[in-house]
């Protein structure tokens, strides 16, 4: 998890006052999960205010996660193990998107001056 969530959660816990029900984010009843319906019309919600209006999901978020990272250059092996994947070819999905990075990438023989 990263360390600024951390903070993040840690603030909502102390703010909210969030009892150890073993839920963070508690549905209408005291001690139920928050629905998964709720969850989706909150983010359909979000991805409205943020000017996206094209069908969005939670997977979809996931797999923008996976795609960033990539294109930032974290390894592939890295990602499979944030995505809790069992199997790196589930991962390897994701690289077809970075694929159309690839022509853009010099290699080291690019940068020799031969003189010609």
């Amino acid at each position: 998890m990263s360390p600024i969530l951390k903070d993040i959660l840690a603030r909502y816990v102390e703010l909210y006052k969030v009892q150890s029900t073993g839920f963070l984010f508690e549905g209408q009843e005291k001690g139920s999960p928050y629905s998964a319906r709720s969850a989706q019309l909150i983010f359909n919600r979000a991805a409205k205010a943020a000017g996206i209006y094209k069908k969005v999901t939670f997977h979809a978020l996931r797999h923008s996660y996976a795609t960033h990272l990539l294109e930032k250059g974290v390894d592939i092996k890295y990602i499979k193990e944030l995505l809790g994947h069992f199997d790196i070819k589930t991962t390897e999905r994701y690289l077809y998107v970075a694929k159309e990075k690839l022509v853009n990438i010099q290699i080291p023989l690019d940068y020799l001056d031969t003189g010609i």
